[in-house]
C-alpha cells in the first residue's frame, strides 16, 4: 500500500502552522518529498549491506532483510535490452520502466500555439520519454522550452484535446541478466574472462554465456549473442507531484497528483524528513501520528 501524498502534505502543513514556522507551496513540498522518497529508498541498500552481515531471525516478520526486500519489490523491472554493434558488440540497459511520472492535459484554444505546463515541470520532462498524443493520436509537432509546451506546426483548433504523458528515465540498478528469457547470465571481470578464454571447456559459449557490465554497457561473450537478451533491474521512484486545479487558491486535484511509492510504514519517517528540510525539527514522531489523525478525524467528520 502506498503512501497517500494528500494526507502527507496535509499533515506537514498542519505541524508548520502549530509550530508557527510560515507555509510550504505545493511546488516547494514536491521537490522536498521526491529528494526525501530518493533518500529513503537509496537507504534501503545500506541496510541491505548491514544485515547480511548479521545472523539472521527466524521469525517470519522479524528478518529485516526480507522485509526491505519486500519494501523494494514494487520496484523490480523486467525489460528488453537493446543491441548495438562495434568493437565490442553490446547491450544497453531500458532507459524507462513504462511506469509514468506525470501528465498534463490541454483544451485546445483557437490561434493558441503556447501552453503553460502546471501539473508537470520542465526538469521532470528533460529526465524522461516525453509521449504526447492529440484527440488519442500519437502528436509530434512540438517542444517544451521552459517549462512551456509550444506547438510548432500552428495552432489547432479549438476542441481537441492534448495530452502529454512522462515516461521517465528511472533506472537505477541492473539485477540479473538473462538470454532468452531463461538462462541466466553470469557477470565477469575483465581479467576473470581472460582467464576464462584460456581452455576450451571454460571459455564462453551460447550454452554458458557470461556478460561484463562497464561504462553501462553489458557486454555478452559469446560475441555471436546479438539478441533475446533481457535483464531485471530496478527502477527509481516516480517523483512525488500534490498538484491542484485552482490557481487561485490550491484544490488537489488526484486525477494527475502522484503519491509516494513507498511502503505505508515509512510514512511518519517521510513527515519527518519533509519537515526537517522545511526547517521543523520534530523530536517526538507522536505529534505526527497525532497530526496525522486529527486530519482523518476532520475528513470523517467532514464526510459525515
Amino acid at each position: 500500500m502506498a503512501i497517500n501524498v494528500d494526507l502527507v502534505y496535509k499533515t506537514v502543513l498542519l505541524i508548520i502552522n502549530k509550530e508557527q514556522r510560515g507555509y510550504l507551496t505545493p511546488n516547494e513540498f514536491n521537490k522536498i518529498a521526491t529528494q526525501v522518497q530518493l533518500e529513503i529508498f537509496e537507504s534501503y541498500f545500506e541496510t541491505l549491506n548491514q544485515q547480511m552481515r548479521l545472523p539472521q531471525n527466524e521469525s517470519e516478520y522479524g528478518d529485516r532483510y526480507k522485509t526491505v526486500q519486500e519494501k523494494l519489490e514494487i520496484f523490480r523491472v523486467i525489460g528488453d535490452a537493446t543491441f548495438t554493434p562495434g568493437t565490442p558488440n553490446y547491450f544497453t540497459t531500458p532507459n524507462s520502466s513504462g511506469v509514468p511520472s506525470g501528465s498534463q492535459t490541454f483544451a485546445t484554444v483557437n490561434n493558441q500555439t503556447a501552453y503553460t505546463l502546471t501539473t508537470i515541470t520542465q526538469a521532470q520532462v528533460e529526465n524522461s520519454n516525453v509521449v504526447v498524443t492529440l484527440d488519442g493520436l500519437d502528436y509530434t509537432d512540438f517542444n517544451i522550452i521552459g517549462g512551456v509546451f509550444n506547438l510548432t506546426a500552428g495552432s489547432i483548433a479549438a476542441g481537441s484535446t492534448l495530452l502529454i504523458v512522462l515516461y521517465p528515465n528511472d533506472f537505477y540498478k541492473l539485477g540479473t541478466v538473462l538470454y532468452k528469457d531463461d538462462k541466466e547470465v553470469q557477470a565477469v571481470q575483465r581479467n576473470e574472462l581472460a582467464q576464462m578464454n584460456m581452455s576450451t571447456l571454460t571459455k564462453p559459449s551460447e550454452y554458458f554465456p557470461v556478460y561484463v557490465y562497464e561504462g553501462e554497457k553489458i557486454i555478452v561473450y559469446p560475441q555471436n549473442i546479438m539478441s533475446n537478451i533481457s535483464v531485471t533491474y530496478l527502477r527509481k521512484p516516480a517523483d512525488v507531484a500534490w498538484n491542484f486545479t485552482n490557481n487561485n487558491y490550491y484544490v488537489w486535484d488526484p486525477s494527475s497528483s502522484v503519491n509516494f511509492e513507498l511502503d505505508v510504514s515509512e510514512q511518519s519517517t517521510v513527515i519527518l524528513e519533509i519537515l526537517k528540510y522545511a526547517g521543523v525539527t520534530i523530536k517526538d514522531p507522536m505529534i505526527v501520528q497525532a497530526a496525522s489523525q486529527e486530519l482523518a478525524a476532520n475528513e470523517i467528520n467532514e464526510k459525515q
